[in-house]
C-alpha cells in the first residue's frame, strides 16, 4: 500500500521582511500565513514547527490507538501533545528535540500493559521515524 498526500508552501521576499501561505491538499489549510516573525519572534500564526507537532501528536495518537487495541486495551480518549524544539547551533538550526506528552482514557487498562503499547507508538509512529532528533515521552492513565 502506498499513500501520497500533499503540503505545500509559497514565499515572497526575504527570509526577515517576507512573507509566506502554506496549503495542504485536502484544503484544511488553505493560504495559512507564514513569517519570519511568527516562526522567531512570537508574532501569532503559523510555524513549520507547529505544524510538525500537530502532525507528529496526530500520528502518535492513532498509532497508539492501534497498538492498544492490538493489546486488548480500549482507549476512549487519547490526548497528545508534541512539543518541538528548535535549536541554533554552529552548523545552524535544527529540531533537536520532540516531547510527546499523552493523557490516555482507558477504564480498567493495565499499566504496564498501556506503557508498553505507548512506548512501542513513539518507536512506531511513521512520523517518529522521520526524525533524527530526539523523541521523549510522559504517557499517563487518566481515571
Amino acid at each position: 500500500m502506498s499513500i501520497k498526500k500533499t503540503g505545500s508552501a509559497v514565499w515572497q521576499g526575504s527570509l526577515k521582511e517576507g512573507k509566506g501561505q502554506v496549503s495542504t491538499q485536502s484544503g484544511v489549510l488553505n493560504d495559512v500565513p507564514y513569517s519570519f516573525a511568527k516562526r522567531f519572534e512570537g508574532e501569532a500564526g503559523s510555524n513549520p514547527e507547529e505544524l510538525i507537532g500537530a502532525a507528529h501528536a496526530s500520528c502518535y495518537s492513532m498509532a497508539l490507538s492501534m497498538i492498544m487495541g492490538e493489546a486488548g486495551l480500549t482507549p476512549e480518549r487519547i490526548a497528545t501533545e508534541a512539543a518541538v524544539t528548535l535549536e541554533q547551533d554552529d552548523s545552524g538550526f535544527s529540531i533537536s528535540k520532540i516531547h510527546l506528552t499523552t493523557r490516555v482514557r482507558s477504564p480498567g487498562a493495565d499499566e504496564q500493559a498501556f506503557q508498553d503499547a505507548a512506548n512501542k507508538a513513539k518507536e512506531g509512529c511513521p512520523v517518529s521515524k522521520l526524525f533524527k532528533a530526539e523523541i521523549t515521552l510522559d504517557a499517563s492513565l487518566e481515571s
